[in-house]
């Protein structure tokens, strides 16, 4: 597993770290999942899991730990969150601190399905965030059916956003959704000291990205203070 923060800009603190899989040799999660035949997904999504919260726990995190989940893997979700509590328990890791992340880059093949396993983990005081938003499947559809906690913005959206008034306005009226309907907005991917200002300029608070720290192998990156000046 590599980490890499979220941070909080308005606080410049560490709002948690996102759990990101990858190969042996480096390989990034695309690629290693393209090699999980599909009825290897439960068991592959399971131990992700479990590997990403005995390696925060190893490591001493202290915050939020933000973990992605096949929506097409999961059957049932107390079956699922049995084994996850069960984790966090033999690691000694605080369950109230994970954050569930649904990417919308798979195509959702039974969506009252998955409806259930967020809710029931919404139920259970689990953050919910709804990863990839604006590149993949479900789009407004799927946050017409569930208002996540946090809602990230898709990098490809956001590139080069200072540059692209389309993009400008698409972002701001996503922004202006999920502002009413109570959903925190994440700038996901940001590279540019400019492409921070426009979204922070839009009210965005939360960022992830290389201009703040690339993912790190087994370590849990810190953003600098040199970062932190550059954004001034």
């Amino acid at each position: 597993m590599a980490f890499q923060p979220i941070v909080d800009t308005t606080t410049r603190t560490i709002y948690a770290y996102e759990a990101l899989v990858r190969g042996s040799n480096g390989e990034g999660a695309g690629e290693v999942i393209a090699r999980v035949r599909p009825e290897q997904f439960y068991r592959f999504d399971q131990t992700c899991r479990v590997k990403a919260i005995s390696t925060a726990a190893s490591l001493g995190l202290d915050t939020r730990l933000s973990i992605n989940f096949s929506p097409n893997a999961v059957y049932e979700p107390a079956t699922c969150i049995r084994l996850t509590l069960a984790a966090a328990e033999r690691c000694n890791f605080d369950a109230r601190m994970l954050i569930f992340e649904i990417t919308e880059s798979e195509r959702i093949t039974d969506i009252p399905r998955v409806l259930r396993i967020i809710k029931d983990y919404q139920g259970r005081g689990f953050l919910t965030a709804i990863d990839d938003f604006g590149a993949g499947y479900a789009g407004l559809n799927l946050l017409a059916e569930f208002q996540p906690d946090v809602v990230k913005l898709d990098m490809a959206l956001i590139r080069n956003i200072d540059q692209d008034r389309v993009r400008r306005s698409i972002t701001s009226g996503i922004v202006a959704t999920c502002r009413e309907l109570g959903c925190e907005v994440l700038g996901e991917g940001v590279e540019t000291v400019e492409e921070y200002h426009v979204l922070r300029g839009m009210g965005i608070k939360l960022f992830q990205g290389y201009l703040f720290a690339k993912p790190a192998l087994e370590a849990l990156p810190v953003v600098s203070d040199e970062v932190w000046r550059s954004l001034d």
